[in-house]
């Protein structure tokens, strides 16, 4: 009877040690306990309002749901910055009377990340990504926010393999 529970005690323990270790999230933030996101200017040629902001809270939210790090205004053991590089609306496919049948907007994103606790994970590295819509629409409402959602989604979590991930 003692030896079960010598075991059961073990695996117990070993349990709640890796819990401690292992990220669901795959990201490892070491010993970082804040973050600084800073707002990302808008320097593309052709200007959407709202992209700066949307941005830069999409980023934000990501850390923050994937991450024990706290938000910091200056001073972040880890620090984001950049700017959105790229806003471009493209057909790319076109109907028999030459209109597009089908549009794509790409949005690229410049970011420089610090590590100020492992200086070596320091980099510079352009993100970017893409929705395809229906060509027949405009681009607002639904079908921006959608577009949005899409990109961000995709763009923000490479930045999060690229910085904390390390994939």
């Amino acid at each position: 009877m003692k030896k079960y529970i010598y075991l059961i005690s073990v695996l117990i323990l070993t349990v709640t040690v890796s819990c401690g270790i292992y990220s669901f999230t795959g990201g490892s933030t070491g010993d970082a306990e804040t973050i600084q996101v800073d707002f990302f200017p808008n320097s593309a040629r052709l200007v959407e309002p709202t992209l700066s902001q949307s941005f830069t809270l999409a980023l934000q939210d990501l850390f923050l749901r994937q991450t024990n790090l706290k938000l910091t205004n200056a001073g972040g053991d880890l620090h984001l910055e950049g700017e959105i590089t790229q806003y471009r609306v493209t057909p790319i496919a076109a109907t028999a009377d030459q209109r597009a049948a089908q549009s794509r907007l790409t949005i690229a994103i410049r970011v420089r990340f610090y590590n100020r606790l492992i200086e070596e994970d320091n980099f510079e590295q352009t993100f970017s990504f893409y929705s395809d819509y229906d060509g027949n629409l405009q681009l607002t409402g639904n079908v921006l926010e959608a577009a949005y959602d899409e990109i961000f989604e995709r763009i923000t979590q490479d930045i999060f393999n690229a910085s904390v991930a390390k994939w």
